[in-house]
């Protein structure tokens, strides 16, 4: 319910969908989840936007025109140019809206996107509006293995976490893994960790087609080709493949996504062009193309050293294709039993289980194919009901 002075009972962050489309960086998994969270919450919201020169709580008419602008699809062509034109104009109609003028009286601030967290002027911010800060926490990675993130990452992290649990009235995890980890993060700082709960994203849809029928088997790799998606161990089993074996007899590889970062040598074999027609980079693709990619594989790949949800591994279950992955906490808590997993850094083992998945029958393959029938992918539904009934229940400020 909207009140006389306009204020919607929500405040929720887009600053993270606007700064993507604002770049035309392609949507990731938690881009999605910032979507989804905008169909759920947005028409009962006002939006928050963290800038350069500081934050901002948008009227209601003019986050409602913001949040109608960040539902419009991306296009292919021409959607940054588009994107800016569209902000420009909204900007110049609504001027002035982006002062730092309105109180937050108390009410819950949605950021699921770790948005402004590491700032110490968004922390003072948070207590002088009376916010009630409700973040959505994806992952402690950054702190864990700050080996595998950009330089300066791990700090940045750790602000972020200490203003969530010194300032957060109530927490969302995406995964119990993730909230263990905050847990452990919490006790470590000496601070009590603020109400949370758990709630698993929902699972993008992917029409995916008929199996294929290609004669060759494939696999698909599918995630930012960055060091901690451990796509070295990938290549290197597929070299030792075509060192030990007849050239077509080497199964296809696909690698899907993006190149990221603390992957140079991953790069470097990509670029050398030793691999042939049996390792093929595609890039990211929209959801049409990767379903049709993922329908012509044997398994998906998905080797990582340390994840916070994983969404290609459900996406992949969801859509009927088997998983190979590596034993993760995560994994074990969101593949329900059905992926096969294997150690991050056991060649041996990931190239058995590579030359079964490629066998026509596969024992293993089939194997988990029969574990598939009881997969239950994640629906947006059941996320969104969890975290309703959480804020519900969250004390008053």
């Amino acid at each position: 319910m909207i009140t006389k002075d306009n204020e919607a009972p929500l405040l929720l962050d887009a600053s993270r969908l606007v700064w993507r489309r604002w770049t035309g960086t392609r949507s990731t998994g938690i881009d999605r989840i910032c979507l989804a969270w905008l169909e759920h919450y947005g028409t009962k919201a006002q939006a928050v936007i963290i800038h350069r020169s500081g934050q901002s709580i948008l009227p209601f008419r003019t986050s409602q025109a913001l949040f109608a602008l960040l539902k419009r699809p991306a296009r292919l062509r021409g959607d940054v140019v588009s994107f800016r034109a569209a902000l420009a104009s909204l900007a110049i109609r609504r001027s002035g809206h982006l002062r730092d003028r309105l109180t937050g009286h108390g009410r819950i601030w949605l950021n699921p996107g770790h948005t402004g967290l590491d700032s110490p002027r968004v922390a003072h911010w948070i207590k002088q509006r009376g916010l009630r800060l409700v973040p959505l926490v994806h992952d402690l990675i950054p702190l864990s293995h700050p080996n595998f993130c950009r330089a300066g990452e791990d700090e940045r992290h750790r602000e972020r976490m200490r203003t969530v649990v010194d300032l957060a009235c109530g927490v969302i995890a995406n995964s119990a893994h993730t909230l263990d980890s905050l847990q452990l993060f919490a006790t470590g700082q000496g601070r009590p960790l603020p109400p949370a709960v758990v709630a698993w994203p929902g699972t993008p849809t992917l029409r995916t087609t008929a199996p294929s029928s290609a004669v060759e088997p494939t696999f698909v790799v599918l995630g930012t080709i960055e060091g901690r998606k451990n796509h070295a161990l990938i290549l290197s089993l597929w070299r030792q493949m075509m060192r030990s074996r007849p050239h077509q007899t080497v199964p296809r590889l696909i690698i899907v996504g993006r190149r990221g970062w603390q992957a140079d040598d991953v790069f470097t074999q990509l670029d050398s062009g030793e691999f042939g027609d049996r390792v093929v980079e595609v890039g990211p693709l929209d959801d049409w193309r990767l379903a049709e990619v993922l329908s012509g594989a044997r398994a998906l790949l998905f080797p990582s050293f340390a994840e916070g949800y994983g969404m290609p591994l459900v996406e992949a279950l969801a859509s009927g294709v088997p998983v190979i992955a590596s034993d993760l906490a995560v994994f074990r808590e969101i593949g329900q039993g059905v992926p096969d997993l294997l150690p991050a850094d056991d060649l041996q083992s990931w190239g058995a289980a590579v030359d079964d998945y490629a066998r026509t029958p596969s024992q293993r393959r089939s194997a988990q194919l029969l574990r598939l029938e009881a997969f239950r992918a994640p629906a947006w539904q059941d996320h969104f009901a969890r975290i309703d009934g959480f804020l519900a229940g969250l004390p008053a400020h």
